[in-house]
């Protein structure tokens, strides 16, 4: 007879793939400010191009920025995205 065990929950619900998962972008020698920027606008919902630039500039003066914070598969497309149009990608991360 087969007996199916139901394990104990160790997080709550919807923690799986779920929960804050972080895009960030790190600093290079080779995309410029105006790449970065109009990347960024293009492929992150609700970032201008204005937008873009302020991020650039965080970018370029801490190392790296988180640009999209979020699911896990809307941050992998979006990562995915990035590192398709050349920009310096940590690795994903759950945030």
């Amino acid at each position: 007879m087969n007996e199916t065990i139901e394990k104990p929950r160790i997080s709550g619900p919807g923690s799986g793939t779920g929960g804050p998962w972080r895009v960030i972008v790190r600093n290079d020698d080779h995309n410029t400010f105006d790449h970065v920027a109009r990347t960024l606008a293009r492929f992150i919902p609700g970032v201008s191009l204005e937008q873009g630039h302020q991020i650039a500039n965080v970018i370029h003066n801490s190392g790296q920025a988180i640009v999209y914070t979020g699911e896990k598969e809307p941050a992998e497309h979006y990562w995915e995205q990035l590192k398709g149009a050349g920009l310096t990608m940590a690795p994903l991360e759950r945030g």
